[in-house]
């Protein structure tokens, strides 16, 4: 009976991370002439990269709460392309475009930088974004949500309570979701399966109670901000 349950335990795993591995990551740098494109070969690699995107795939599903393949999104491969350009990075189209100017002139600890930017990037890929209605900064906020919960967090970020809006965006939105998930755990996973289809400030209303103006002010007198 306990060989039993192990055997169980063993084949369940077995299928989550053979779950994870159905999604193909391929990594291309396009600017192997550039110092950005040189530092991404030499201090990242292409092995640590694809790990990265199979932990932050991983880690998304958890945050989200997506067990099966029903609740998540029909992606089989991401692309990741390592381009000389401006800005740090973007995902259009299961795609991740990484800047090697970004990565060239970064001056603090690269991998964990990058790493955090992947795990920022592949939230894009995966989460749901209310068929185009989502506000941008919620979706860039909870993004970063993702980001704040995985560790990799920039020291540049702002202390909870900052931020002068909801929707701000990136870390201001992420710290506020980050106090909302603290009222409701799984708030962010529940307000992202509703974004499914579409998008409505009263899914903060159905979650927790309250407007999310009423959160916001909520969230900004705990802190005295």
């Amino acid at each position: 009976m306990v060989h039993n349950k192990y055997l169980l335990s063993f084949v369940i795993t077995l299928a989550a991370i053979q779950s994870i591995h159905a999604v193909d990551y391929v990594v291309t740098n396009t600017a192997t002439n550039t110092t950005g494109g040189s530092r991404f070969n030499n201090e990242i690699g292409f092995t640590y990269t694809k790990q990265t995107l199979t932990n932050a795939t991983g880690f998304i599903w958890k945050i989200f709460r997506q067990r099966t393949t029903a609740n998540r999104k029909n992606v089989s491969k991401v692309s990741l392309f390592i381009d000389d350009m401006d800005g740090v990075a973007y995902a259009d189209n299961n795609e991740i475009h990484l800047s090697a100017r970004y990565i060239g002139s970064y001056s603090s600890d690269l991998k964990r930088e990058i790493a955090g930017v992947l795990f920022h990037e592949m939230t894009h890929i995966w989460q749901w974004n209310g068929n185009g209605q989502t506000p941008g900064g919620l979706i860039e906020g909870i993004a970063d949500f993702v980001r704040l919960k995985s560790g990799y967090v920039p020291s540049h970020w702002v202390q909870p309570g900052k931020g002068d809006r909801w929707d701000q965006g990136y870390d201001v939105t992420a710290r506020f979701l980050d106090y909302l998930n603290g009222l409701r755990n799984g708030f962010v996973a529940d307000l992202n399966e509703k974004m499914r289809t579409g998008y409505s400030a009263n899914y903060f209303v159905d979650l927790l109670g309250k407007t999310v103006d009423q959160l916001w002010s909520d969230y900004k007198a705990k802190y005295g901000k």
